[in-house]
This record gives C-alpha cells, sequence and structure tokens, in this order.
C-alpha cells in the first residue's frame, strides 16, 4: 500500500469534482474547489475520519469492497479505478468478472435525474446506485442482490402485487441463468446460483425449467405504502459491455399514476407509515 501516492491521488480526484458531478448541491461558503472529504465519505458509506485520515496517509488498509466504493463515489474510470487499487496494493478486478464498479458514465446520467425513480443494476441483480426518487419508491436496496432478496426476504414482495410475483420470480431466475452461462469464471453470479439452489426450493423449480427469455410485467406495479399502486413505464439503458443498466421508471402525464408519482417526488424520504419494504 502506496499511502502518500494514495493520498495524492484521492485528493486530485475529489478536487476535480464539483457537487452537480455528483447530483448534490452547491450551498453556500464553498471556499476550495472540489468536493469536500464529508461529501466523499457520505457517497461512498464510510465515515469522514476514516477518508480523512487515508488523505492524510494514516488510513488502514482498505478493503476492496471500500475500494469500490470510492471509485464510485470520486467517479473514476476503468483505469482509474484500476490505479486505485493498486495504490492500495491490490490487484484489480479481473476483466469479464463482475466488480461492482459503475460506469461513470451511468452515473452522470443517474446524477441529473432528479424527478424519476432510476437505479444502476448489475446484470446479476447487484444494486450498485440509486437516485433519491428510487429509495423513495423501493427503500435503499444499494448494496443488496434484488434476485437473493426475492426469494429469501419476503419482505421483498409486498411492493408488487401477488399475482406478478410468478413472473418476476421467472424473470430473476431466467436473467442469471444468462449470466451464469455467458460468464462461467465469474465467481459472483455462480455462487448465487449454488447459494440459491440449495436454500430456495422455489428458485430450484424456476431453475430446472431452463428458461432464459422471460419478460416481466409491463408497465411494471408498484405498491407503495403511502402513495398506493403506480403503474410505471421502465426503461434500460446498458453499458457497453452490457453488464450494467441503468433502469429509469415513469409515468405518461395525466394519468393517475403520473400524479402519485409526483406526489412521491414531493414526500420524498419522508417516513409517513411504517414501510412495507423493511427487512
Amino acid at each position: 500500500m502506496n499511502r502518500a501516492e494514495l493520498a495524492d491521488f484521492l485528493r486530485r480526484s475529489r478536487a476535480r469534482l464539483v457537487p452537480s458531478d455528483v447530483g448534490l448541491t452547491t450551498g453556500p461558503r464553498r471556499r476550495t474547489p472540489g468536493l469536500r472529504r464529508e461529501e466523499v465519505a457520505q457517497l461512498a458509506g464510510m465515515s469522514t475520519d476514516y477518508y480523512t485520515r487515508l488523505e492524510q496517509r494514516r488510513g488502514s488498509h482498505p478493503s476492496r469492497q471500500m475500494l469500490t466504493a470510492l471509485a464510485r463515489a470520486l467517479r473514476l474510470s476503468d483505469a482509474e479505478r484500476d490505479h486505485l487499487f493498486h495504490l492500495a496494493g491490490e490487484e484489480p478486478p479481473r476483466p469479464g468478472r463482475s466488480s461492482g464498479h459503475v460506469r461513470p458514465g451511468l452515473l452522470l446520467i443517474l446524477d441529473r435525474l432528479h424527478d424519476l425513480p432510476a437505479s444502476v443494476i448489475s446484470d446479476w441483480g447487484e444494486m450498485l446506485a440509486q437516485n433519491t426518487m428510487s429509495v423513495a419508491l423501493t427503500g435503499d436496496h444499494t448494496g443488496r442482490n434484488m434476485i437473493r432478496d426475492w426469494f429469501t426476504n419476503p419482505a421483498t414482495r409486498p411492493m408488487f402485487p401477488p399475482e406478478n410475483h410468478e413472473a418476476h420470480a421467472r424473470a430473476h431466475v431466467a436473467s442469471l441463468r444468462k449470466v451464469a452461462a455467458a460468464r462461467p469464471d465469474d465467481p459472483g453470479p455462480a455462487a448465487l446460483v449454488a447459494e440459491l439452489r440449495a436454500g430456495s426450493r422455489e428458485f430450484e423449480e424456476l431453475w430446472q425449467s431452463h428458461d432464459v427469455v422471460v419478460r416481466r410485467p409491463s408497465p411494471k406495479r408498484f405498491l407503495h405504502p403511502v402513495v398506493g399502486a403506480l403503474d410505471l413505464d421502465c426503461e434500460v439503458l446498458l453499458s457497453d459491455g452490457h453488464d450494467q443498466q441503468l433502469v429509469v421508471h415513469s409515468a405518461r402525464p395525466g394519468t393517475e399514476a403520473h400524479e402519485r408519482l409526483e406526489l412521491l417526488r414531493v414526500v420524498g424520504l419522508q417516513d409517513l407509515t411504517p414501510s412495507t419494504y423493511e427487512g
């Protein structure tokens, strides 16, 4: 771990960003260019004290998960992310394997979507990033695997109507099967398949059906505990390697769903009622 070079690289990467680059408001009395240390720490999901110690060459060795979070927070390119890993004494993620590093182009679009629920999800279900509207719609799932949650966490399903549960389950299994076949050496999807085949009878039965193309209901209906049912259109933008997707939900103007989505934007993350999404 090259503490001096790591500290310098973090400082320079932070200084080149402005709050609007990462979806934050500028606010008053910003004397120095770039993001503040506490803003980077917030975006990376770590304490300000720990991040400060990294910039001051005093921090302990960051984990691979923490390095991935820093790369995402600082909007690093793939080459910059690999450099960050090398400075920390770690091997960068191997090509052809899941890394959890969100493509800067997808983050750039996500940061500018303020009035629509949007998220970045890996092709095997890892929730990599969400905007505020996405969290308001479904809850905060960043860092969790949506396919694992669907088959192991009962609290996930009430956000969708019961009549759509089977279609969602089949779509989850089909998409995971495609990824596992396309990247057999990627340990992430392979381990998830093994875990779910052993731990979920429903998953195992659907896996045995060998479906690879299953469409989810469109438009997708969400059951929100505050604003009620929302029938939303779903658009998906794929990254260059098709291993990540930006998912955006919207409602047609003039519809009841559009009015409820606007209400959700106003309500935001206020905890007005007990959420059915907890767990």
